[in-house]
């Protein structure tokens, strides 16, 4: 079954006082572009993304919006640098000691200090960075969910193509049926033509038996639709396939194209034109759908 490659997926982990949002979208594109838009704290990541996103999909383009929001929860101890308060502790019992002060360190002395609690960004960036585990959780329910999307939309996608190609197939029995026909009545027409000239003993008869029969091979479009025939059945075997086919099928619908213009251009008849036009009128919106097959 074909994917679109058009799509959003969406993915939410919390755990250890914080949520992880993701938001995935993805558009059609002949290669595969990953766009990834993180926190300031997990910008060393993107990599990790980036290849997820390689990991899960053939082609497109993908925009990846990460969020990580925080708790409310009082974090006050987490944010204190005891490293600092000790010094600082062991720097006031001997600048006492030095002084003969017998008073002890209290809290209160520490609290002068506003470098014993860690900057508040630094604070920020590491609770951020510990909640990357809950981005990647976050990360693969996107993927999943945008997955399903696509899968979903390449259902719709694929019964569209079918259908078109059917209406080809209908075109081209018609055509099928109606090419003998139209040799017939343009030999006909051509031997009525030389009917006098073939009554004339200096007219060579087989001569012209030759270029009437050079006529039926020139207005004969059986190898085409045999061909056509042929590129519609790989077409339908490559929706039918498990792997990705985008570029398959453009190359089978360039070959379709081909033929069709071919046969409009050998018919020189009125019903056999009408219906090459609108085989090519399906062609160009089959051209358009598969551009947003993955």
């Amino acid at each position: 079954m074909i994917r679109s490659m058009t799509g959003f997926g969406h993915g939410r982990a919390s755990g250890e006082g914080a949520t992880a949002s993701v938001e995935l979208r993805s558009t059609n594109k002949r290669h595969l572009n990953v766009y990834v838009h993180l926190p300031d704290p997990m910008a060393e990541a993107e990599a990790e993304v980036r290849s997820r996103i390689q990991d899960a999909f053939e082609r497109g383009q993908f925009d990846v919006d990460v969020s990580v929001e925080q708790a409310d929860a009082e974090a006050l101890p987490d944010a204190i640098d005891a490293d600092a308060a000790m010094r600082y502790k062991q720097r006031l019992e001997q600048l006492s000691a030095a002084a003969q002060i017998k008073e002890p360190v209290r809290l209160d002395h520490l609290l002068q200090f506003e470098d014993i609690f860690a900057a508040e960004e630094e604070f920020e960036a590491a609770k951020i960075q510990r909640a990357w585990p809950l981005v990647l959780e976050a990360l693969d329910a996107a993927i999943e969910d945008l997955q399903q999307m696509r899968a979903d939309e390449g259902t719709a996608l694929q019964d569209d193509l079918e259908q078109r190609t059917h209406a080809i197939d209908e075109h081209l029995n018609a055509i099928e049926e109606r090419a003998p026909e139209r040799v017939e009545e343009r030999q006909a027409r051509l031997r009525e033509r030389l009917e006098e000239l073939i009554e004339d003993d200096r007219v060579d008869s087989d001569r012209i038996e030759t270029e009437i029969a050079m006529l039926a091979d020139k207005l004969d479009v059986t190898e085409e639709c045999v061909r056509l025939h042929s590129h519609l059945k790989m077409f339908r075997e490559a929706l039918d396939s498990d792997d990705p086919s985008g570029r398959k099928l453009k190359f089978i619908t360039q070959e379709i194209h081909r033929e069709a213009n071919t046969i409009g251009a050998k018919a020189d008849d009125e019903v056999i034109s009408r219906h090459a036009v609108d085989m090519k009128e399906e062609i160009e919106k089959i051209k358009e759908q598969i551009r947003n097959v993955e």
